[in-house]
């Protein structure tokens, strides 16, 4: 069963139930999904940022939006306008499959994967993770990488506060570690 059929037919009604709302539309769930990347140290070399972009277009499906410097620095050797990282914004379809691989497929491929940690909340029922490296991602085959990157996932949900947001995650099948 799809995740978004899962959610409507099973998790809807048990978050119901946890969270003692009588309104369907009252139950928390997922609004959007972004993915981002830094470039870091690739910053000087445009053949390294096209295989940034590349890879992460075949992670999440959708062509990335290069995030560009605001103001020049120094000691960084940035300048206004340069790129510094690519990000992709998920909704609809595209974001519940994102979800689906992350839980089910790229979570339990980590290296030395002991749980996500739960202070990843931002207050507002956000939860935030980074992954060191994309090698997880089934789309990436491990022969084919130069450099290793890591990336940020921020996963934006209609919650109130952490612990609804906490509960939306762990009925999706998020693994969080035990207290």
């Amino acid at each position: 069963m799809r995740l978004p059929e899962k959610f409507n037919k099973e998790i809807v009604p048990r978050l119901k139930k946890e969270l003692g709302r009588d309104n369907v539309m009252a139950i928390p769930t997922i609004s959007k999904v972004v993915v981002n990347v830094g470039s870091g140290k690739i910053l000087q070399d445009p053949k390294d940022l096209e295989v940034l972009e590349s890879v992460l277009t075949r992670i999440t499906g959708q062509h990335p939006v290069k995030t560009r410097a605001k103001k020049s620095i120094a000691s960084f050797k940035i300048r206004a306008g340069m790129t510094i990282g690519f990000k992709v914004t998920l909704r609809g379809a595209r974001m519940w499959d994102f979800v689906e691989k992350l839980v089910n497929v790229t979570l339990p491929r980590v290296r030395d994967f002991r749980g996500l940690e739960k202070k990843g909340f931002d207050g507002q029922g956000n939860y935030s993770l980074g992954l060191k490296e994309y090698l997880p991602f089934p789309e990436i085959r491990a022969d084919e990488v130069e450099r290793s990157h890591g990336l940020e996932i921020t996963i934006t949900t209609t919650a109130k506060n952490n612990k609804e947001g906490e509960a939306l995650l762990i009925a999706l099948g998020f693994p969080f570690k035990k207290d």
